[in-house]
């Protein structure tokens, strides 16, 4: 009887060990028939093999979720109503189970991220709050910062904060708070774009031939960067019907006796009020102060600089703008510090050591556009006193133009501006007239006073 029960249970085995191979069998041969239509575009015909393998086998292979995003994105963009919503919800659901079978894969904050992205696209159809979307994002962002990336999500963050404050349901405070956490957040993913457009533009200003997946990346680094420098430039847009200096004044006085030892609270301070150009009021002088007292640093010395400034004491002023600059060791912060020091010393019309600052910063971020247009605009400024006769004067628009040029090569969140400018210059510059009756194509001009350069006069075609 044991050895019959025994053999039974072999039997039982086998039958089921056959099965699971038959399954596996047929899932890796559906995956082969799905995978090449999803690459070809092909959805529709790829939907039902792909639903049976997310289906029977999800562990499979990561290609069923990757490939199967791409299907639910296509029904989702081409249904409406309630299957629409279903897709949608397919969607969200497909990202769960990666994170089952992938975990390893499905970093936390992209995913959320993506899942509550989805969700806001489609908050209508799906009957979703603002309050519960906001909170989503905001576990995902406070969960997995580091993967949390996507551009647009990060504006569709912020935005819902503003949308709350605007229903009541989030302070004034609250959304300049969100607004640091998100903007510090794009500046250290535009910090690491940078960085690696940089050594790509490096090789390619030592002659060096791009390979083609060197290429790719370095498109791809121009796109993030133009994106991350479109959702700040919206943000702020949002931030600028909030952050008025009577509000900002009225908040940082209220809160200064309960944060006045508080670093982070202080910079946060300190800065919008430099950047919303509240810096007239007393209180940016106490803040600035405050903020060196707790926390001397490359920042401070730079706040302090400009409270000096104010006052007259442009010496003393200029020192402490050295001192910040000799502060900072972090190159890419360096860079964004010598660049904003270039720019006092532009206002000021110190046009020999603001062209300095600006070679810095393009040393220490050559895929910067803004220092060279900085400069380009120095020169044009300049042309009427740097130049003996009316050529000469109209030949500093060519050096102008020619850093206008080198702008828009590197730097591709500014590129449509610098392309402006590089016409505008062009247009100032001595005509194919001029050159003509002059006869001085190909002749080198010295151009003197603080600019000591020179320019080769364009020949003549």
């Amino acid at each position: 009887m044991k050895f019959k029960i025994a053999i039974s249970l072999v039997c039982f085995l086998a039958i089921i060990n056959v099965s699971f191979a038959q399954k596996d069998l047929e899932c890796k041969t559906k995956l082969s028939l799905f995978h090449p239509d999803v690459k070809s575009k092909n959805f529709d015909r790829a939907y039902e093999h792909w639903k049976f393998v997310k289906d029977s086998c999800p562990e499979l292979n990561i290609a069923i979720y990757i490939d199967g995003e791409k299907i639910l994105k296509d029904k989702i963009k081409r249904a409406s109503g309630i299957d629409q919503k279903g897709f949608v919800e397919a969607l969200v659901e497909l990202w769960k189970t990666r994170e089952v079978y992938f975990p390893n894969r499905t970093p936390d904050g992209e995913y959320q991220a993506k899942t509550f992205q989805i969700m806001y696209n489609y908050k209508s159809v799906l009957k979703k709050s603002n309050d519960e979307l906001y909170n989503g994002f905001d576990k995902a962002f406070n969960t997995d910062k580091k993967t949390f990336t996507n551009p647009k999500s990060l504006y569709t963050y912020f935005s819902l904060v503003v949308t709350l404050n605007e229903e009541g349901k989030k302070t004034l405070k609250e959304v300049f708070d969100k607004y640091d956490d998100v903007n510090e957040k794009i500046e250290t993913e535009v910090k690491n774009y940078s960085i690696n457009l940089n050594k790509l533009i490096e090789k390619e200003d030592q002659n060096i031939v791009l390979t083609l997946k060197e290429k790719q990346r370095k498109a791809s680094y121009e796109s993030y960067l133009k994106n991350y420098s479109l959702i700040s430039e919206n943000m702020a847009k949002l931030l600028d019907k909030k952050a008025d200096c009577p509000n900002l004044i009225q908040l940082y006085n209220r809160d200064f006796q309960a944060h006045e030892n508080d670093s982070i609270w202080l910079k946060r301070a300190v800065s919008r009020m430099y950047y919303k150009e509240c810096t007239e009021d007393e209180l940016y002088e106490k803040l600035a102060i405050a903020y060196d007292k707790v926390a001397p640093s490359a920042d401070t010395k730079f706040f302090v600089a400009l409270v000096l400034l104010k006052k007259g004491k442009t010496k003393e002023a200029e020192k402490y703008l050295a001192q910040a600059y000799e502060l900072e060791t972090d190159s890419f912060k360096k860079s964004n510090l010598a660049y904003r020091i270039g720019l006092i010393l532009k206002k000021r019309k110190s046009y020999t050591k603001a062209r300095n600052y600006f070679r810095n910063a393009l040393k220490l971020n050559p895929s910067s556009g803004k220092p060279h247009l900085a400069i380009a605009d120095m020169y044009h400024d300049s042309a009427n006193n740097c130049g003996d006769i009316p050529f000469n004067k109209r030949a500093v628009y060519w050096l102008a133009a020619k850093e206008a040029r080198k702008a828009s090569k590197v730097d591709p969140t500014i590129r449509n501006d610098a392309n402006k400018f590089i016409k505008r210059y062009e247009a100032l510059a001595p005509s194919k007239e001029m050159i003509f009756i002059c006869g001085c194509s190909g002749q080198v001009i010295k151009i003197p006073c603080w600019i000591q350069s020179s320019i080769i006069v364009p020949e003549i075609k």
